[in-house]
């Protein structure tokens, strides 16, 4: 599994094969870049739709999971939740151990749980495979034009092994530290995202209810000490054009918001603030999990 990078692209000297498990918004847009980067990239997903469009885009779909893992040097989940990575692990165990001589390395780019990627790491090492904990952010517009942010847990060496891969997906990767840390990493980063969504909204409902022009507050505080990647990319982009479509949703931030939560709780960490943050995307009944989460930060609503 050779490689080399020529002027800033993945180009594999013998191809190598990458399997992508879920092409939802971020796993197609992953399972893309790989394959316009010249890796063989095979993708399975629930969905024949998505299946489809996979393979409009040069991706081979699989029609199970086990004939994809059968035939992958490399592995990239973008799955829902925690359960669903753990799930696709636990029903192909013996596949992995079947492979035992040809070492196969998982990136999981979803957002996980700590726990739970700690145990796969540790299982899957005894049959002589990697896994590495990489969340990524950056949108579905990151995920299709390789410009990730990629936070990672797992040991130095099967990110040696996956560098090649990683580097095709993320502009930035970042190792955090073993098995874990990254989910923690983004588990902290989107707990922050949800707390600047709602606290700049609030803020410019202040200087509209104060006669100033929302534009005009949010121009000083992207100059100033307030700023955030929120406010400097989101609410211009996709709140004050009231588009809202930024292809991250409602659901999905609440349950990073619950896992985070989570965390604090089994850390026995008193996190005052984020408690409340966290009580606020709970108890927004107003807004469906299908709604993007920008919406939280809609501040022309009068209430």
């Amino acid at each position: 599994m050779k490689s080399h990078r020529m002027e800033g692209t993945q180009m594999p000297e013998e191809q190598t094969t990458v399997g992508v498990i879920g092409l939802g918004s971020m796993g197609l847009g992953m399972a893309q870049t790989l394959a316009a980067r010249g890796f063989r990239t095979l993708g399975f997903d629930l969905s024949a739709e998505r299946r489809t469009l996979a393979e409009g885009a040069g991706i081979a779909p699989q029609p199970t999971i086990g004939e994809l893992i059968a035939t992958s040097d490399f592995l990239v989940f973008s799955l829902p939740t925690a359960q669903d990575v753990l799930s696709v692990v636990e029903g192909h165990l013996e596949l992995f151990r079947a492979k035992s001589g040809r070492r196969v390395i998982i990136i999981d780019t979803s957002t996980s749980e700590p726990d739970v990627s700690r145990d796969l790491a540790g299982r899957l090492a005894l049959l002589g495979h990697g896994f590495l904990d990489a969340p990524v952010s950056g949108g579905p517009a990151g995920a299709a034009s390789g410009k990730l942010t990629m936070m990672i847990g797992g040991t130095e060496e099967d990110l040696a092994l996956a560098r090649p891969v990683i580097e095709a997906m993320a502009a930035k990767a970042l190792h955090v530290g073993p098995s874990g840390a990254g989910n923690v990493a983004k588990l902290v980063n989107n707990l922050l995202a949800a707390a600047h969504m709602i606290t700049t909204g609030e803020g410019l409902k202040l200087a509209l209810a104060a006669g100033i022009d929302p534009e005009a507050a949010l121009r000083v505080v992207n100059a100033a000490s307030g700023r955030s990647m929120i406010s400097e990319v989101h609410f211009p982009t996709w709140v004050m054009s009231d588009r809202f479509d930024s292809g991250f949703s409602m659901g999905l931030m609440r349950k990073d918001v619950r896992l985070a939560k989570k965390l604090a709780d089994s850390t026995g960490t008193h996190l005052p603030l984020s408690e409340q943050v966290a009580s606020l995307w709970a108890s927004s009944s107003d807004l469906a999990d299908s709604d993007d989460f920008t919406r939280m930060g809609a501040f022309k609503q009068t209430n």
